[in-house]
């Protein structure tokens, strides 16, 4: 983990909690590990009064517990709760895309190819957590296109239980282009306004996390709860 110096409206709190979150959804720091305040503040070089901020912000989204005297810990990972995100971000997201095909931004539109892109570069290189953040920044792009960027902020706030089945997902070496190409038909179905096929495409590209899911718990068993 490292807290790198950023946005000067981006206090040192909200950088800590991403660096942890970030620890978190790679596995660095796996479910059912302990989190200690003064460790982690001495590894990011900063005082422990952030830290205890992010841990209480991660606990909001459902990453860590905080248990009086016993201290903070990484939350196993729930499949009812991964389901439930699951089932929230598909209805939100659909009616995003139907939305997004009666009227879309240009100027976000330009960044949807960025995105993608990005994409590309980072399956290439093996890097996973680029390629998650730039499926992230593609699926807010969307929302913001559309008109409607909260929804982002809501499925973002509850996708936590999402994140790290999905990060899980991604090494095998034919889901990064399989994935990209699924974000290529949601676009073009919605530069084509097509509001049936980009529900179509959404639908079966949220439902991939679905399909790997027997195999993810059976190879870690350990990780669920």
């Amino acid at each position: 983990m490292n807290v790198e110096t950023g946005d000067v409206g981006v206090t040192s709190a909200r950088r800590v909690e991403h660096e942890i979150r970030k620890a978190i959804i790679t596995m660095e720091i796996p479910p059912g590990a302990p989190l200690s305040e003064q460790d982690i503040a001495a590894r990011l070089n900063v005082s422990r009064q952030p830290v205890r901020e992010a841990f209480i912000s991660l606990s909001r989204s459902g990453l860590v517990e905080i248990l009086p005297r016993r201290g903070t810990f990484v939350v196993k990972i729930s499949l009812e709760k991964m389901l439930e995100a699951r089932f929230i971000r598909e209805s939100l997201e659909v009616a995003v895309v139907r939305r997004a095909c009666e009227r879309f931004d240009a100027r976000v539109r330009t960044r949807i190819d960025f995105y993608l892109d990005a994409q590309t570069v980072a399956a290439e290189a093996g890097a996973h957590y680029e390629f998650q953040r730039a499926d992230e920044m593609f699926h807010a792009a969307l929302a913001e296109g559309a008109g409607c960027p909260s929804a982002w902020s809501v499925i973002d706030d509850i996708k936590a239980h999402m994140d790290r089945v999905c990060h899980l997902t991604l090494p095998s070496v034919t889901t990064l282009p399989h994935l990209i190409a699924q974000h290529r038909t949601i676009i073009e179905a919605v530069d084509a306004r097509d509001a049936d096929r980009a529900e179509a495409a959404l639908k079966a590209h949220l439902s991939e996390i679905l399909k790997a899911l027997p195999t993810v718990q059976a190879a870690h068993r350990d990780l669920f709860i």
